[in-house]
């Protein structure tokens, strides 16, 4: 069964964006990010993602010319969307308009399959969640509390779920990567 992995990039806080600094990594990367980000990139895997998402990651991606966006295009990717249709401008791009709940379940049963990941997509994180379709999920920790003028945490309206760490990393000596398995 292929494993569902979702990554989530938060503040002390538990923000995941907007904010009083809206920079990228809110102004806090360094080489070790970009080396793991780089390492998540060259694993085989099938990213999915939301509508909204999808627009964003690929405007960014056809107008930037950061040196991981040949390998992001190169990345299987699956949309879950009723509102997008083909032809899609990102390569290797399927878009999905069946329900989650029963559209990743077949997903994870291909027993062929590459390993599945998200990336951004809050909706679509906590929809996954509330279906119980999570195997496991990374929370990148920024030394950062947006308090007040955050816009909301990044784990509300998601069901109770309890996680087991599996491992801790820190990185450029500031941000603390949890990994956990979702707990049966």
């Amino acid at each position: 069964m292929r494993e569902l992995r979702v990554d989530v990039f938060s503040t002390v806080d538990g923000f995941g964006g907007g904010g009083p600094r809206p920079a990228a990594y809110w102004g806090h990367d360094g080489p070790g990010l970009f080396e793991w980000i780089d390492a998540q990139l060259a694993e085989e895997h099938v990213t999915l993602m939301g509508a909204t998402t999808y627009r964003q990651m690929a405007e960014v991606v056809a107008s930037g010319d950061d040196p991981s966006f040949p390998r992001m295009a190169e990345l299987p990717k699956i949309v879950f969307s009723k509102t997008l249709k083909p032809p899609l401008t990102w390569a290797n791009t399927t878009i999905i308009d069946e329900p989650i709940e029963t559209a990743v379940p077949a997903l994870k049963a291909m027993a062929d399959g590459l390993p599945m990941r998200t990336i951004g997509s809050a909706s679509l994180v906590r929809s996954l969640f509330q279906h119980g379709l999570v195997d496991r999920v990374r929370v990148m920790v920024f030394p950062m509390i947006h308090g007040a003028e955050g816009e909301g945490p990044v784990f509300a309206g998601f069901p109770v779920t309890d996680l087991t760490l599996t491992s801790t990393t820190v990185l450029d000596d500031r941000l603390v990567l949890l990994d956990y398995q979702v707990s049966d």
